[in-house]
């Protein structure tokens, strides 16, 4: 069921990216994007039922842990999208005090 909810967050996200005209809307799509990414890459190390991937002296299968290996690249990826964020706003400032809009229709190439 997670599955299908990232999926729809990951259309939603590239649908803005290629339809928006504003800056600020594409950094918020891009957001959304990378939400829903995070959310399916989640999702599929997922086991239902599964426990904390640590080795104790009961005989436990290795297929009921649970993979910690998602986890630990969503945690990257927060990170480098806060980072890219960050990026993309100092950008934003600066094209707005340069155009003064945030419309990329309306900046005149010089």
């Amino acid at each position: 069921m997670i599955q299908y909810a990232s999926i729809i967050l990951i259309m939603l996200g590239l649908y803005g990216l290629l339809t928006n005209r504003n800056v600020i809307k594409i950094i918020i799509s891009l957001n959304v994007f990378e939400i829903g990414l995070n959310l399916f890459i989640i999702s599929v190390g997922y086991v239902d039922g599964g426990l904390a991937p640590i080795l104790t002296g009961n005989s436990t299968s290795v297929l009921s842990f649970v993979d910690p290996l998602p986890h630990a690249l969503v945690l990257t990826s927060i990170v480098i999208g806060v980072g890219t964020t960050a990026l993309g706003l100092a950008f934003a400032k600066k094209i707005y005090a340069k155009y003064g809009t945030y419309e990329i229709d309306e900046m005149g190439v010089e």
